[in-house]
């Protein structure tokens, strides 16, 4: 288990995000990326969340709506990585893999991919 500062992982996660292709990110619109510990006990373990509707079921946004989201699990990536090259990889994994929901891929599609 790797453990870094939480400054140290926002900028991790900064970094991973901006390295991933432009092609990649150009239809985000409207989402936060969060950094959160799950809760001890809550189950399943996950090392990111997509919360909100995916890009292939929506209309368009109305006024005042929120953002959708991707929560990044610090303590869950940190637990399961032996340093900081593996953490650093988790991490741009989970971004990849969160991103891909917002755009509407399932966790099979994401599988194939090599994204889960």
């Amino acid at each position: 288990m790797v453990e870094i500062s939480d400054a140290d992982f926002d900028a991790m996660v900064a970094e991973e995000y901006e390295a991933l292709p432009a092609d990649m990110v150009r239809g985000l619109e409207n989402v936060a990326i969060l950094i959160a510990n799950q809760p001890a006990g809550e189950r399943p373990r996950l090392f990111g969340l997509y919360s909100g509707r995916p890009l292939k079921t929506r209309g368009v946004y109305g006024y005042g709506e929120l953002p959708d989201r991707i929560t990044l699990f610090k303590n869950n990536m940190q637990e399961h990585s032996p340093d900081l090259d593996a953490l650093r990889l988790r991490v741009r994994i989970t971004l990849v893999h969160e991103i891909g929901h917002y755009f509407g891929l399932d966790d099979a599609r994401l599988r194939q991919l090599g994204w889960a």
